[in-house]
Parts: structure tokens; C-alpha cells; sequence
């Protein structure tokens, strides 16, 4: 299994155990993809997104992995307004979650930052009537 493999479901796994405002189930995947009637319940989908490999001395290496999570739903009868009001303060409860996390099935791996881009998009909301934001996660390990 590979490094971001190893983290992408460890920070699956944490979320899983967590119990947040609003009941999901994380799920890690490589192709993340949703018809829209599949939306109608909440989507909090966890994919590795890139590694960074950086030589500090002869012997040492820091890596730096960087984990996508996507939180989706369709907004049913919610104005584009009340979907990001109550949704946008579950992306904000999961980061706050995160930063304060040691992830349990990968110690190793340090929390080092956190990205909310994009907070939503508007398209969704308006075309499909659905909320989706992205957070990224940073974790680094020495060795």
C-alpha cells in the first residue's frame, strides 16, 4: 500500500470514529464520482491528492502528502443560502477536527496544514442544486 494510500485511509478512518453535527460515513476512494440522485444523502468522500518527496541531508527525506476530502449533498428544499450556512459549518467542524487530530492508524504522519478551496461552488448550487467543498489536508513525515 503507499504512503498516500496509508494516510488518505487513516484520515478516513478518524473522521469515521468521530461523531460530527451532522451523521456521514467517510469513505476513501481513487475516482470519486456521483450521480445526483446519490447526492441526496451526504457525500464525505476522502482521495489522496499529491506527494511531495524533499531531500533534507544525505540520510533524511521529508514528505509531505496532501489528502482531498469532499463533502456533497444535494440542498433539496434549502436555499442556495441555508445549504452553505449549515453545511459550510460541518467543513469548518471537520477542519477544526483535523488540526487537533493525530491520526490513529498512521502516527507518523504530522498534521501540517489545512485548505478549504473551494469553500463551495456556485455552478453546483445553481445548476444541480448542490453543495460541494473541498478541503485539502497536508500531513509530512521525516524519515
Amino acid at each position: 500500500m503507499s504512503l498516500t494510500t496509508k494516510i488518505t485511509q487513516a484520515v478516513a478512518d478518524e473522521l469515521n470514529k468521530h461523531d460530527f453535527s451532522v451523521a456521514f460515513n467517510a469513505v476513501y476512494s481513487v475516482k470519486p464520482g456521483f450521480e445526483l440522485a446519490e447526492l441526496d444523502v451526504l457525500r464525505v468522500v476522502v482521495v489522496p491528492k499529491s506527494l511531495e518527496i524533499d531531500r533534507i541531508s544525505r540520510s533524511s527525506m521529508k514528505y509531505t502528502a496532501n489528502i482531498d476530502i469532499g463533502i456533497m449533498q444535494r440542498i433539496g428544499k434549502l436555499t442556495p443560502e441555508e445549504a452553505v450556512e449549515c453545511l459550510g459549518e460541518l467543513v469548518d467542524e471537520i477542519s477544526e477536527f483535523l488540526q487537533e487530530k493525530t491520526l490513529e492508524n498512521f502516527p507518523e504522519a504530522t498534521f501540517a496544514g489545512i485548505t478549504n478551496d473551494p469553500i463551495y461552488i456556485p455552478e453546483h448550487l445553481t445548476s444541480n442544486r448542490t453543495f460541494t467543498s473541498v478541503l485539502t489536508v497536508k500531513y509530512m513525515m521525516m524519515s
